[in-house]
């Protein structure tokens, strides 16, 4: 594992556990395939080089609307003046400084970063995968067209009402507060 994918892995297990299952079954599927980092369970990265890397408010529709990016600054700026991450739903906008880690849910919370000031750099790495892989995998390595047309009146309504659960089935990965231990030991 990357350093992103054992803080993932530590800090949200049925999560990461979740993603390396589906990850695993489709290279198993295809030989071919690879990914960006053979020790991450992502699927996709993007590099921002910058200079000046500025994200305005957006939401990542594309991927897994339970699932967690990985995003990393890097550069040199103030995070006391510049480059703040905003979640706008949340109404937080969070110091981020050069080498900071954060995981979100990057399709369901709009984000951004405030803009940083002129002689300043920011850089940006960032870590997902798309909600369609998932699906191609569930789907039996085949796009949502071609499953459909192969499936019975009664299986295509048996995936609806699975498709309606998959969102609390989701919810059920994230960690809660009573799993996480913040106190320290002594």
């Amino acid at each position: 594992m990357n350093c992103y994918s054992d803080v993932f892995a530590t800090w949200a297990p049925r999560l990461w556990s979740y993603y390396s299952t589906y990850q695993k079954k489709l290279l198993a599927s295809d030989p071919s395939l690879k990914t960006p980092f053979s020790n991450s369970v992502w699927s996709t990265v993007t590099f921002n080089f910058g200079p000046q890397t500025v994200c305005f408010p957006h939401v990542d529709n594309s991927n897994l609307p339970f699932g967690w990016c990985a995003i990393w600054a890097l550069g040199d700026f103030d995070p006391k003046q510049s480059a703040h991450l905003i979640l706008w739903d949340l109404r937080l906008v969070i110091e981020f400084p050069p080498g900071s880690l954060a995981f979100i849910p990057s399709s369901v919370f709009p984000h951004s970063n405030v803009t940083i000031l002129q002689h300043e750099k920011r850089y940006s790495f960032t870590q997902f995968t798309p909600g369609s892989l998932f699906r191609w995998v569930d789907q039996g390595y085949q796009t949502q067209e071609m499953w459909r047309a192969s499936q019975t009146d009664a299986q295509v309504q048996e995936e609806a009402e699975k498709a309606k659960k998959r969102w609390t089935m989701g919810l059920g990965l994230l960690p809660t507060l009573s799993e996480l231990n913040f106190s320290s030991s002594s």
